[in-house]
């Protein structure tokens, strides 16, 4: 891979820092952090732990600590959720155990060790009915029980922690990994003809790659500029868009035809505007 993650050069990091940064990754199983692993876990400078929910419980507190209190990390990325909107709805006590008290856990350690934590947040802790992108000083209005978890989430850091970043992205997609909208559109295309896809909310899609070079970069260079940052890609589009795309970067334009829709029904409300204005 290449030798520079965004512009610093990591022979230059590897003399300035002897020895390496000491990385826990919570949730390494899921999109965002198989990339993480497939594109950093081989740079020296950079010693990960990658563990995903059978190797560390974060619903756990004592496993936590414990956890903690061995291995001794610089940095702790948090991408570890409950991820299904639709779900959290029903359960959502569920969805506040992970995406809530899970990340008091992670932040009581954080602060007991002296762990920089970089949380992974949403674009829903957002209303979507403002007419322009939101920025971090905007104020956060969820208006479903993930939105609210995520939120919940949030505050458990800013009321334990100092040394913390929030990050906050959107429509977030790996083409290798997981389950999200891009690959599902390719699924979809390889079985149905025809495909109604919203017009009605609109974002910015978000690779995995571009997310994880931003946390890299923020370990890297050793930013000390704490606090709820804004993360995305910069195209902004809708849902249809964006299989429009997909469809045709993979030459699939003539296997499925997409019809625009404005009656997508949901069994959670969704923010029309997950627009982030990008840090």
């Amino acid at each position: 891979m290449n030798d520079t993650v965004l512009n610093t050069p990591i022979t230059k990091f590897d003399s300035y820092n002897p020895q390496p940064i000491a990385i826990l990754v919570t949730g390494a199983g899921g999109q965002l952090g198989l990339t993480i692993q497939e594109l950093y876990s081989g740079i020296s400078s950079l010693d990960f732990m990658f563990t995903s929910k059978s190797e560390l419980d974060i619903t756990n507190k004592r496993e936590i600590e414990i956890f903690f209190e061995k291995y001794k990390f610089d940095y702790c990325i948090n991408c570890a959720a409950f991820t299904n909107v639709e779900q959290a709805e029903k359960t959502p006590d569920l969805a506040y155990k992970v995406n809530a008290e899970a990340v008091k856990n992670i932040a009581e350690s954080c602060k007991k060790y002296n762990t920089i934590l970089i949380h992974i947040s949403t674009d829903y802790v957002f209303d979507g009915e403002k007419g322009t992108p939101y920025t971090i000083e905007d104020l956060p209005n969820p208006i479903n029980e993930y939105g609210k978890s995520k939120l919940l989430g949030e505050h458990h850091i800013q009321d334990i922690l100092n040394n913390y970043f929030i990050v906050r992205s959107s429509w977030l997609y790996s083409k290798k990994y997981g389950k999200n909208f891009y690959r599902t559109i390719l699924e979809l295309a390889n079985t149905k003809k025809e495909l109604a896809i919203t017009t009605e909310q609109i974002g910015c899609p978000t690779n995995t790659e571009s997310l994880a070079r931003a946390i890299i970069d923020l370990m890297v260079n050793k930013s000390i500029e704490y606090g709820v940052k804004h993360v995305s890609d910069d195209k902004v589009m809708t849902w249809y868009d964006f299989a429009k795309e997909i469809l045709s970067e993979n030459k699939l334009n003539n296997k499925t035809k997409l019809v625009k829709t404005s009656n997508y029904v949901t069994f959670a409300k969704r923010p029309k505007n997950s627009i982030l204005l990008n840090e």
